[in-house]
């Protein structure tokens, strides 16, 4: 008992210490790219106003996007960037909370479910309701990623924790529609249960994994 209590508690500071981890490197990013703004006299254009973004975000900061209109009142440009990029990190905070958030409940979605595969089905209705809170977690927390404002339109080719966690993105979100599916299907055709677990796995461990690449 006192050694699965140890493990226990080795495990929250294993998570504690990769969440405020992660929110000190998206503000560290962030808070560069303000730093930026208020010492430099000459500024990049494209850092003001990036011309290259996710479709996304053009639908809702782009130039003929939702939010086009925004902060009326304030016309001084690099201002209204500052504003953007604030906002951009409460969002990114937001999304790496909520990325903990639903790999926690996948993890508990997936001990309850290895249950009913072994045959006690009384906790099919946990494991939906697991599943549909999951999916919340999971949905909210790519819309506070996609819909943020944009940050800079400079990349290069080198690899980095970043584009590393968007690759690791296409995957686990290709995964959680994969194993949607499935479980739909499931009920009238059992053979696709291993399909449908290898799913979820590979949902649960690349989102483990981009949580910690964003880490380093």
């Amino acid at each position: 008992m006192n050694n699965y209590l140890s493990y226990k508690s080795l495990l929250k500071v294993i998570f504690l210490f990769l969440l405020m981890g992660s929110l000190n490197k998206v503000q560290a990013q962030t808070d560069s790219l303000l730093q930026t703004l208020l010492v430099n006299e000459k500024i990049d254009s494209q850092l003001i106003t990036p011309s290259k973004m996710l479709f996304t975000q053009k639908l809702v900061w782009g130039t003929n996007g939702i939010f086009k209109n925004r902060y009326g009142n304030i016309e001084d440009p690099i201002e209204r960037r500052k504003i953007d990029l604030r906002i951009r990190r409460k969002m990114l905070q937001i999304h790496q909370i909520g990325g903990f958030v639903t790999l926690g409940g996948m993890l508990a979605q997936g001990i309850v479910g290895s249950q009913l595969y072994n045959g006690s089905y009384k906790l099919k209705q946990t494991h939906e309701a697991l599943g549909a809170a999951v999916n919340l977690t999971y949905g909210l927390t790519a819309i506070n990623a996609l819909f943020t404002p944009p940050s800079t339109f400079k990349r290069d080719k080198k690899i980095t924790s970043i584009r590393l966690h968007k690759w690791l993105a296409i995957a686990h979100m290709s995964g959680m529609l994969a194993t949607n599916i499935l479980a739909s299907q499931i009920e009238n055709n059992p053979s696709l249960k291993p399909y449908h677990r290898a799913a979820a796995y590979t949902s649960f461990v690349s989102l483990a994994a981009a949580m910690v690449v964003i880490k380093f």
